[in-house]
């Protein structure tokens, strides 16, 4: 288990280099800095005192490993377009993200599971058929066209739920909250439906096919000749069986969540990272653009080591190997 633990996190440790490498080279590759944070009038020699305060005139490498070194810190140098600390901007957007990501992820995940079930143990009943039709247009239309219909029907149409915003919020310390605001839950509902209802259907159709494959193997069929319950049947034995490759595909889609937010917020008005990072890409603004992407990259990378170690929770045949290769040494 340490050493499953220990391999996971050099991994993690190379992933996050790699995606800081990338996020440096946006620095070095996509325009000069310096042209983006003074004016026309700037002479010659002002530009290269700026440029040496800022440690432009230093070696790549040495860039690299200063740039890395604040990161780890959590210094991300200024913003171009306000002159703000990069770390403070994604502080004040990081609580709305965060807040939106959890709820759709909540909605994915509670009503994909159970729906995926019943359309596995039921396949031919109608309502199972429905539902397959309904999971087609999740998957297939795009996030921003439900949005636009969900506010066009809610806001525009029925005039009950906001169309954009993130309504009133409670601070505590640096974090902000619309949960215990009546305003911050009715703004929660729109898009964190259009978030999650693509994640909703694809685990539903995940569990769904697990479920009719599990139903179908021999310890089910010897489990029924025991004269087991159905619900013992079903989620004792069958559910549990299915769990693995479903835990793989909502923690990387619980990290996709947080990562394409973007378009959820954007076509809402959200004041979270995603529209922040919109903003920085239409102005060229390269320090937040490299601080998203190290941010979303971290998330990544912690979603994707807790699904690991959830492994030996759900399958006993990880903790009997870890047991076996402990047993050798």
């Amino acid at each position: 288990m340490i050493a499953f633990i220990l391999r996971r996190l050099a991994q993690a440790v190379g992933v996050l280099l790699a995606v800081g490498f990338i996020a440096f080279s946006l620095f070095t590759y996509i325009g000069d800095p310096i042209n983006a944070m003074v004016g026309q009038d700037t002479s010659m020699e002002d530009r290269e005192e700026l440029r040496r305060k800022l440690g432009l005139d230093d070696s790549p490498p040495l860039q690299f490993a200063r740039f890395i070194g604040n990161a780890a810190s959590g210094r991300f140098g200024l913003s171009y377009r306000t002159s703000d600390p990069v770390g403070r901007l994604i502080l004040e957007r990081l609580p709305a993200t965060l807040e939106l990501s959890l709820c759709a992820a909540i909605f994915a995940v509670g009503l994909g599971v159970p729906l995926g079930v019943y359309t596995g143990l039921y396949p031919r009943h109608w309502t199972s058929r429905a539902l397959q039709a309904v999971s087609l247009i999740g998957i297939s239309l795009p996030t921003f066209l439900i949005g636009i219909m969900l506010i066009l029907f809610f806001a525009v149409i029925l005039n009950v739920l906001p169309s954009f915003g993130r309504g009133d919020t409670v601070k505590f310390g640096w974090w902000t909250s619309g949960f215990f605001t009546w305003s911050g839950l009715k703004a929660l509902i729109l898009p964190s439906i259009t978030l999650g209802l693509f994640q909703l259907t694809l685990i539903m159709r995940l569990v769904r096919s697990e479920m009719l494959e599990v139903m179908r193997t021999d310890y089910i069929k010897f489990a029924r000749a025991r004269g087991l319950s159905n619900r013992a049947i079903n989620f004792g034995h069958a559910l549990k069986n299915t769990l693995v490759p479903v835990i793989t595909i909502t923690g990387l889609q619980l990290g996709a969540i947080i990562a394409f937010a973007i378009v959820t917020e954007t076509v809402f008005a959200w004041p979270g990272m995603g529209q922040l990072f919109v903003q920085s890409v239409q102005f060229g603004d390269i320090p937040v653009m490299a601080a998203y992407l190290l941010l979303v990259s971290f998330f990544f990378v912690v979603i994707n080591m807790i699904v690991d170690l959830l492994y030996f929770v759900v399958d006993p045949r990880l903790r009997g190997m870890g047991a076996a290769a402990a047993g050798r040494h």
